[in-house]
């Protein structure tokens, strides 16, 4: 029987690889349910890693086991083993292919932060002269024509080619502090324990930290950047999937870093209306102002009156029915 070629075996190992690994690599769940714009373009890179990781783990693995087996000891074997001092061509092939994967995905990596807003988006003017002091802190300005200042671009991701000329829908203020994050809405006065933003709202935040480092992360967004005391750093991002979801500090920060969480919860507009409506009521600095009523001091149509639209009529009929009655 003729013995099947070496080049034969590796082809259609080859392809076994390739098959098995792109499956398991577009079909993991290995990842929280996607909430945010930047979240498909991460799990892209990350799909892409983790196929590149079980062809690599088949390959190793696989070779190991068919060595194990057909290179084992059988009894009665004493003599020694095949005399191997190298293998230029192979020692080449090892080294270059790895290198070329680490390469291409240093590029595409590149690439997803750039789309992201991690880098400054193109065609935004800068010189090459630094130089700035405040509060003793070293804080980067450019200089671009003599007399004027520009101040260098926040940390962290931010507005993309697409959004640079554009403001964001909703600017929130975030502090770290241990062991706590505190959200404030400057735009409403409105401070907050959670993060609560419209779907589909381009929405910037602007990280702090109090005292030590803390990282802001939110595995459903896929983005997450350090809140550093002094240095002013900033996340952007679009939610697109209404509901509640963990945000987590992804830096050591103290002893009790593992309870420093929050939540993010997505609104639809209308119901992100109705929390901003409430909240400013309810944090008005004047609350002298506000009255509270005892519905059981209301007449019928006075406690009707709100529910008249979920009701289907208009007032003249529900004033109608009361006096009916």
């Amino acid at each position: 029987m003729e013995q099947i070629p070496v080049s034969l075996w590796t082809l259609v190992a080859g392809i076994l690889v390739s098959a098995i690994s792109i499956w398991i690599g577009q079909h993991h769940s290995l990842l929280p349910v996607q909430a945010s714009l930047q979240a498909p373009m991460v799990d892209g890179f990350f799909n892409v890693m983790f196929t590149i990781a079980i062809a690599l783990f088949l390959v190793v693995e696989g070779t190991i086991v068919i060595f194990l087996f057909k290179y084992r000891r059988r009894r009665g074997d004493n003599t020694d083993g095949v005399p191997v001092e190298g293998n230029v061509p192979l020692e080449i092939f090892w080294t270059a292919i790895p290198t070329l994967i680490v390469v291409c995905l240093g590029i595409y990596s590149v690439d997803v932060f750039n789309r992201m807003g991690g880098l400054e988006p193109a065609g935004h003017p800068h010189g090459g002269t630094h130089a700035a002091h405040m509060s003793g802190s070293a804080i980067a300005a450019t200089l671009d024509e003599p007399g004027t200042v520009q101040a260098a671009p926040k940390i962290g991701i931010g507005a993309t080619s697409k959004t640079q000329d554009k403001a964001p829908d909703l600017v929130v203020d975030v502090q770290g502090m241990q062991y706590a994050w505190i959200f404030n809405y400057p735009d409403s006065g409105i401070t907050a324990g959670e993060l609560h933003v419209p779907v589909g709202a381009d929405v910037q935040l602007n990280l702090s930290a109090q005292d030590v480092i803390h990282s802001f992360w939110v595995p459903n967004f896929r983005i997450k950047q350090d809140a550093i005391p002094g240095i002013a750093t900033q996340l952007r991002f679009v939610a697109t999937k209404p509901g509640t979801y963990p945000v987590v500090c992804a830096e050591l920060c103290g002893g009790y870093h593992g309870s420093m969480r929050s939540e993010v919860i997505v609104h639809t507009p209308e119901e992100y209306q109705s929390w901003l409506a409430e909240n400013q009521i309810a944090q008005k600095q004047d609350l002298h102002q506000a009255i509270a009523i005892n519905p059981a001091d209301l007449s019928t149509s006075e406690f009707l009156a709100p529910h008249v639209k979920d009701l289907g009529v208009n007032a003249a009929t529900l004033e109608s029915m009361v006096k009916s009655h």
